[in-house]
């Protein structure tokens, strides 16, 4: 019975680490500005145990996440995003703790230079991502959310990391790595 108390003890501890993807600072994106932003969804895997959700539903909700988050840049230069959703789950009721299901989003990205009409990554950018760690989510988001509730949330997470994929590669927007005594520092997130 103790190990089972320090164990649930941990885990809600490390449920309040996670970072919400509104409280991420803006990231250095030298003259980026987002121009069109097209998602499509032409056949999503849908993954077990996961409630359905439509082509509009996923394409609305990944587009209105990368429009909020990325719409703030106001760089000079203007950049296409192209996103593919290639699968998806939305837990569902499940078995709490036996048979919680987790939610999760896959997406691959391709990024174009909108005056020179190139792509900038030669191969598009696989983005993967599960629900965030929560009490909620041990037991089962299935349980507490709606799909709409799981998606938003999935959606909001793929636009944090397509931002932070943006500011990996920021050399793209202008952005000089920032040299000290004749050694490159990488700059850190």
């Amino acid at each position: 019975m103790k190990k089972l108390l320090i164990a649930v003890v941990s885990i809600l501890t490390l449920a309040g680490c996670s970072v919400l993807p509104e409280l991420k600072p803006q990231s250095e994106l030298g003259d980026f500005a987002l121009g069109h932003n097209i998602v499509i969804a032409p056949n999503p895997y849908v993954g077990p145990g996961s409630r359905e959700a439509t082509t509009d539903e996923l394409i609305g909700s990944v587009k209105d996440a990368l429009d909020a988050r990325l719409d703030i840049y106001e760089g000079d230069k203007v950049y296409n995003i192209g996103l593919s959703i290639d699968g998806y789950v939305l837990a569902d009721v499940g078995v709490p703790v036996v048979l919680a299901p987790k939610s999760a989003l896959i997406v691959h990205i391709t990024l174009w230079d909108d005056a020179a009409g190139e792509k900038l990554n030669d191969e598009a950018h696989q983005i993967a991502v599960l629900e965030d760690f929560s009490t909620k989510t041990i037991i089962g988001s299935g349980l507490f959310n709606t799909g709409d509730q799981q998606l938003q949330a999935l959606s909001r997470k793929i636009a944090l990391k397509v931002e932070e994929w943006l500011e990996e590669n920021n050399e793209w927007f202008g952005v000089e790595p920032v040299v000290i005594d004749d050694v490159l520092i990488e700059e850190e997130s």
